[in-house]
């Protein structure tokens, strides 16, 4: 553990406070352009999206939580501290779900409010889970651990598997599924290849203790 705070310690790398707001400011801006464009396509006749996004089928990809988990993940691991990725993660997300909800309730003209109440509670918990996630950029056993964890869950917004039932969700979760590997791969290949390894063991574990699925 104390090799472990070590790690984490000599990664943290402060910058000017006008730095950090103006960082915050545009995860925030980004957070609210975001939301906005996927409402906006959310309520966009299928027929009339560019044939890319109805191929991809960009509108319930972006409904889904793989894309704003890995987002949610680079925020926080390359954040300065644990402090900081905390409070941009959580911004983030205060901006996306509520310029989402804003034009669904404004705009779209209804406001789904079981589902909301879902984002609203993943948003506010979003703070507790990037201040643990910028511990994945690590090196000590107890980073790699976590890193597998991160990727078990993101594994389990790729695929759907149900005892010898497998299947992939889209191409879009598995290209966000491959990013996540990249972020949080380590220096040497074959110690990446035993925490995707172990990150798939984790996934199926999780299926028999978790109810839900970020799917």
């Amino acid at each position: 553990m104390k090799k472990f705070l070590n790690n984490i310690r000599s990664a943290e790398n402060p910058i000017p406070l006008n730095k950090q707001i103006i960082n915050t400011i545009c995860i925030l801006f980004i957070g609210i352009i975001l939301g906005t464009f996927s409402k906006f396509l959310d309520t966009m006749p299928t027929n009339e999206l560019p044939f890319i996004f109805e191929f991809l089928d960009m509108r319930n990809f972006l409904g889904r939580f793989a894309i704003w988990l890995l987002i949610a993940l680079s925020i926080s691991i390359y954040s300065n501290s644990s402090i900081r990725a905390s409070i941009n993660v959580f911004v983030f997300f205060v901006g996306m779900v509520t310029s989402y909800y804003l034009y669904s309730k404004f705009v779209a003209g209804f406001f789904p409010r079981s589902y909301a109440m879902i984002w609203v509670t993943f948003t506010v918990i979003s703070p507790i889970l990037a201040f643990i996630c910028w511990y994945a950029r690590g090196k000590s056993k107890l980073a790699f651990m976590l890193s597998a964890t991160i990727l078990a869950v993101l594994f389990n917004t790729t695929f759907v598997h149900v005892g010898s039932y497998f299947e992939m969700r889209s191409i879009l979760e598995l290209i966000t599924f491959l990013f996540a590997i990249v972020f949080l791969k380590r220096k040497a290949i074959k110690d990446t290849m035993v925490m995707l390894a172990l990150s798939v063991g984790i996934a199926f574990a999780l299926d028999f203790v978790v109810p839900f699925h970020f799917g």
